[in-house]
């Protein structure tokens, strides 16, 4: 039970921490990770152990799911190409980098190991890079390059550990063999997601109780999870697949009763999970620092130092294009925290070599590791808001009000169009037709208090009507890429809540 008792008071502490960060202006995952550090250096606490099973299938699905769901494919289809130079090339210039940086720094250590403990840290993690960027208000584009290429190139630095471990411990690894398994890893993945997030949209299409479509919607990711762990492909990409297919038919999968509880029980579960689990990164460096030889301590100092100006070096130099603002640049830089899937490779790094020797620089690796990591999230996390302000990158409150009352506009007067053959189909009388052109028409001129007056059914089934005719217009406006994400999903969420409160009337 003592695991248990830890598990459960690191995530009331971290609900305490994570409710008093807005008022000390700072990050939570920044000050998680201190608090954490802090209470593994407490005399008396024991260390956790998380398994990297427990991490990849217990922690990060949902985690992984929620960041997915947040991208839309319409706006995936406008970055893939630079997502796909960053997700592949980037990471393999990074593993590549940091090996070197390390051999550098560490006399000895193997080729293998050194780019074993690149490909730990080549890649920038989902789950930080969510947390740091929500109230960040990015532009939509470096808002989704950003967060896309944080969830895309998990599966290439994955791959590229597999390889370096499998060389580190003594098996033969050839070039054919590692493509191979990246191919099989992702596409296998991407199999398992696909299939996942096509049976939970049907699902959730015939499933008309708000509550069983909740729980669908939080049993997705980790049936996508466990199904690709069990078929030995990737589950970080099974997970991100499904999240995305989902996100994409959210609109049609679920009712919005379904959809406002989904979303309700999705916030607490990835609030709870996402400010525990940067916990636990501060504890477990406290965990791996009791852990390592003293005559090693200064070393990795010297490697954490040394790695972290790397990781941000070549990422400044590989996000510096011909086109790009350098302002961008600069915030695209440092918003590639690393995170949960970093910690998750690192806890994976075996113990023992194909002939029983103890794995080289272990300890040192996983202090180093985990290191880098809080020393992204507190340094990078508590000034990248900063830096966007001083900068001027985000995007101005104005504008954002502009495009939804622009938005909340077309919709009305989509809905006023439709106004007089709804009101036939429904048998609405005169009265209540006129008093919802009225409501329309002031919603249009930017006044949105309901009124009404005549037949309460009559008036109340016109009004569903031409809520269904305001979403068709909002998924209209989304596919033509006249408003953005955060824009849909708000007007979605309005509309859902009226069509909750008239089931309810």
């Amino acid at each position: 039970m003592r695991d248990v008792d830890a598990i459960a008071a690191l995530v009331v502490l971290a609900i305490i921490v994570a409710a008093l960060a807005p008022r000390l202006r700072l990050p939570a995952p920044s000050i998680l990770v201190l608090v954490g550090l802090g209470v593994g250096f407490v005399p008396g606490v024991e260390a956790l152990h998380p398994t990297p099973e427990l991490m990849t299938l217990g922690v990060l699905p949902p985690l992984l799911f929620a960041a997915a769901q947040q991208i839309s494919l319409l706006d995936l289809r406008q970055v893939w190409r630079p997502v796909a130079v960053l997700a592949f090339g980037l990471v393999m210039v990074s593993a590549a980098a940091v090996a070197a940086v390390t051999q550098a720094v560490v006399p000895g250590m193997s080729l293998a190991v050194a780019f074993t403990f690149g490909a730990v840290l080549a890649s920038t993690d989902p789950v930080a890079v969510t947390a740091l960027s929500r109230e960040l208000r990015l532009p939509p584009r470096v808002a989704t390059l950003v967060q896309a290429e944080s969830l895309f190139n998990d599966a290439t630095s994955l791959v590229l550990f597999e390889v370096a471990v499998a060389a580190a411990v003594g098996s033969h690894v050839g070039t054919g063999n590692a493509v191979g398994r990246f191919v099989v890893l992702a596409a296998g993945g991407t199999a398992a997601g696909v299939i996942t997030g096509w049976l939970a949209g049907l699902a959730l299409r015939r499933a008309h109780d708000p509550t069983v479509q909740a729980a669908i919607a939080l049993a997705t990711p980790y049936v996508a999870a466990i199904a690709a762990q069990t078929t030995h492909v990737s589950p970080v990409t099974a997970v991100i697949v499904a999240g995305l297919m989902l996100g994409r038919r959210r609109a049609r999968a679920r009712h919005s009763e379904g959809r406002l509880l989904a979303g309700s029980v999705y916030e607490v579960v990835v609030f709870v999970l996402e400010n525990a689990v940067f916990a636990v990164i501060g504890l477990q460096l406290a965990t791996f620092m009791r852990g390592l030889y003293r005559d090693e301590a200064g070393t990795t100092a010297v490697l954490v130092v040394v790695v972290a100006v790397t990781l941000l070096a070549v990422r400044a130099i590989a996000l510096a294009a011909p086109r790009r603002q350098w302002k961008t640049t600069a915030v695209m830089t440092w918003a590639g925290a690393r995170g949960v899937i970093p910690l998750v490779a690192a806890l994976a790094i075996p113990t023992q070599t194909d002939g029983g020797a103890p794995f080289p620089h272990r300890a040192m690796l996983l202090v180093a590791a985990t290191a880098v990591v809080v020393v992204t999230l507190v340094v990078q996390g508590t000034t990248l808001a900063p830096l966007v302000r001083r900068l001027g990158v985000s995007t101005p409150p104005a504008a954002l009000r502009e495009e939804l009352q622009r938005a909340e506009r077309a919709l009305a007067l989509a809905a006023l169009d439709s106004v007089d053959r709804l009101a036939e189909s429904v048998d609405a009388d005169d009265e209540a037709a006129d008093s919802v052109r009225a409501e329309l028409r002031r919603r249009a001129e930017s006044a949105r208090e309901p009124v009404g007056h005549g037949s309460p059914d009559a008036l109340k089934q016109l009004r569903r009507e031409l809520l269904d005719v305001e979403a068709a217009e909002l998924a209209r406006l989304r596919v033509a890429g006249e408003i953005s994400a955060a824009t849909f999903q708000q007007l979605q969420r309005r509309l859902d809540i009226e069509h909750s409160r008239l089931a309810d009337q």
